[in-house]
């Protein structure tokens, strides 16, 4: 069995009923990371099965910190067993370090997990900002927008989110321009 495959039974079982919605974003999310196999090769199964693991850390059977990157990469180190590498995607998914900021969850997060290369991280965020919370496809901009509005201006998810808009946009304009070139050849 893939990585894929292990990680996708496993977000099934930890979000699929008590997070119908949130199982929907995720399995979008890991729609939109088999889409990028092109440009991936053999890291592909790597990039869907951290898309299939990226909000595990919200399933009330993991809440720990309430930071759901922290707490969905310490239960794949500390219970599943997973990949290194897949623990670093999760705990440092769509620019999380910011969000540990706020949260005053920096240290842990950094101390505990190295972020993951800087491709595979940016490949991540793409799949993650460019999926609604249905699952659909939505244009960046429109994802910002959605969480600003589903949060208000005043909660640190939103503060969270403006800090990271930089580094979200460049993670999702470098894949769309090996896309791009892809689809120029």
């Amino acid at each position: 069995m893939g990585q894929a495959e292990w990680a996708r039974g496993l977000a099934e079982r930890l979000l699929a009923e008590p997070l119908s919605r949130r199982w929907a974003h995720t399995q979008g999310v890991a729609a939109r990371a088999e889409s990028l196999a092109p440009i991936l090769g053999d890291e592909a199964d790597t990039l869907t099965a951290a898309a299939y693991l990226h909000d595990i850390g919200y399933s009330p059977e993991l809440v720990d910190t309430g930071f759901h990157p922290l707490d969905g990469a310490r239960y794949l180190r500390d219970v599943a067993g997973a990949d290194d590498r897949l623990c670093r995607l999760v705990a440092h998914h769509s620019c999380a370090v910011n969000e540990a900021t706020e949260r005053d969850l920096y240290d842990a997060l950094t101390k505990e997990f190295a972020p993951e290369r800087r491709e595979l991280a940016d490949a991540l965020t793409y799949c993650d900002m460019t999926t609604g919370p249905d699952g659909r496809h939505l244009d960046v901009h429109e994802r910002l927008a959605e969480i600003h509005s589903r949060y208000g201006p005043d909660h640190l998810v939103s503060r969270s989110i403006t800090t990271s808009t930089p580094c979200i946009l460049a993670a999702v304009d470098a894949i769309e321009t090996k896309l791009r070139e892809l689809s120029a050849r």
